[in-house]
């Protein structure tokens, strides 16, 4: 991967002359030399571009790894260890790369400048040096967060935006242990709202397989808590969130509190009768913080042996307990993939439940669901004259559009609105992603940009797999309290 390099500074007292004639910067005749036919030059004359910009990086690579015209040591020392490494380097090149080597080199009083740097950093150190000298660096999953945290402390502004892109760009990547939660952790010590958020976002979408990787022990409790708040995960059922985390506290142990906040997370409502029952006698977390979640399960049998219109007069079913997270089971949705989606429109029918209640959940609905790949909207359609004739307008394509609706009304309804969600799926390094979800109650014209970036025509689009578009779409009722407010 390439980075920019920015200059963020200037060196005083350089001997300049030195390490232009170590790079063989000398007057004399250009070689190897590119030319190409330049824009107009100030006289008003055509001009053109002699470029030896390879060449001169080629020379700074090698001016680094033999060491000519150095004028400063590095020396690299690990912190905790014995292991020491010198780095034979030129202050003019890290001045103008770094504003902190700018000040230490101003500072120091020897030809070496001492480093005290982590194993982790240390150990590519190096790589981090070549970087500044020939703006270009490769690196593995291993090697980005020693790398940011060198780029941040020397501000390296260049670096640090380039690998934060690659993190986000590399989130789905597989490694022997897992990245994403280890980056989270980095981005949340260090600050890096971007990267945070990005894999904050990955894990929420794709939970399910985070759930069953080795990762999933390392979260810590506040990562914890930050996914269980959330009603955007994406995962089987909630069945499969209160396993995993009954496996994450028998593998960490957590103090009573933090174990019965998360407990106290989990939407039991949305788990049926017969798997809240299993729960109570199979679950050893469970038996030993009943008191905790008492409450908890007393308003979800009593949500499922009522209908959601009467549990609606008396409790507040718009509380967590009560919305649904973004479930893939088949009772909330079905997947569709659409074979050269921009081809023309399509339709698809499924079914759903009701709703999770065990009053509703044998009832079902069948759904409509219209794919356009063109869909203008009404301000970007021809006009007519009162004779017909169509007057001209500019249209140009159209944009994608999804509309789901019922296939028929019913008394069932009432009390209960229809939130849509469509997940989008995407091929990120060998691996079946979500990549964006778009909420609406009907169409996708709600959100405004559902799949305004895909570039549908193009066969290797990020957002098609083997020239398809994968899509899920989920239902899911949200109940409107009735409680009346007595004066």
């Amino acid at each position: 991967m390439m980075f920019p390099v920015r200059p963020t500074g200037l060196l005083t007292h350089i001997h300049i002359g030195t390490l232009l004639l170590a790079l063989g910067l000398h007057p004399g005749p250009p070689t190897g030399g590119i030319l190409t036919a330049g824009a107009q030059d100030g006289g008003g004359g055509g001009g053109d571009t002699i470029s030896h910009s390879l060449s001169l990086v080629q020379r700074l690579e090698a001016l680094l790894a033999q060491g000519n015209g150095s004028d400063v040591a590095l020396r690299v020392e690990t912190l905790n260890a014995d292991e020491v490494k010198v780095i034979q380097a030129h202050s003019l090149v890290l001045s103008l790369q770094s504003p902190v080597f700018e000040g230490l080199l101003l500072s120091r009083n020897t030809s070496t400048l001492v480093l005290r740097e982590t194993g982790e950093c240390s150990a590519i150190f190096d790589k981090f040096i070549r970087y500044l000298y020939c703006g270009e660096i490769s690196l593995r999953l291993d090697q980005a967060r020693p790398l940011h945290m060198l780029a941040t402390k020397y501000r390296v502004l260049g670096l640090q935006q380039g690998v934060t892109q690659y993190m986000a760009q590399n989130l789905a990547r597989d490694s022997p242990s897992g990245h994403v939660v280890g980056w989270y952790e980095y981005a949340l010590q260090t600050g890096d709202v971007s990267l945070r958020d990005s894999c904050l976002q990955y894990l929420s979408w794709n939970l399910s397989s985070v759930l069953r990787s080795g990762e999933w022990g390392t979260v810590s409790a506040q990562l914890l808590m930050s996914l269980m708040k959330r009603s955007d995960l994406i995962l089987q059922s909630e069945m499969e969130l209160f396993d995993a985390l009954e496996l994450w506290i028998n593998q960490n142990d957590p103090d009573g509190l933090t174990a019965e906040n998360a407990l106290r997370s989990v939407r039991y409502a949305m788990m049926p009768p017969r798997e809240l029952f299993r729960l109570q006698t199979q679950s050893l977390t469970l038996a030993r913080y009943q008191e905790s979640v008492r409450d908890l399960l007393y308003m979800s049998y009593q949500f499922h042996s009522a209908s959601p219109l009467h549990m609606a007069k008396f409790f507040d079913v718009n509380c967590s307990l009560f919305m649904p997270r973004n479930y893939l089971s088949p009772a909330w949705g079905s997947p569709w993939v659409l074979n050269n989606p921009s081809r023309d429109d399509r339709s698809t029918s499924f079914q759903t439940q009701l709703g999770p209640s065990g009053h509703d959940a044998v009832k079902r609905v069948t759904w409509n669901a219209l794919f356009s790949p063109r869909w203008l909207p009404l301000s970007m359609r021809p006009m007519y004259t009162e004779t017909g004739a169509m007057q001209p307008t500019r249209v140009d394509g159209g944009r994608p559009r999804i509309i789901i609706t019922p296939a028929t009304s019913s008394a069932d309804f009432a009390g209960v609105s229809f939130q849509k969600t469509v997940l989008v799926m995407a091929r990120q390094q060998g691996k079946v992603v979500v990549k964006h979800v778009y909420n609406f109650h009907q169409s996708t014209e709600e959100s405004g940009d559902f799949l305004a970036e895909a570039d549908l025509h193009r066969k290797t689009s990020e957002y098609l797999s083997e020239g398809s578009l994968y899509l899920h779409i989920l239902v899911k009722p949200l109940y409107q309290t009735l409680i009346t407010t007595k004066n």
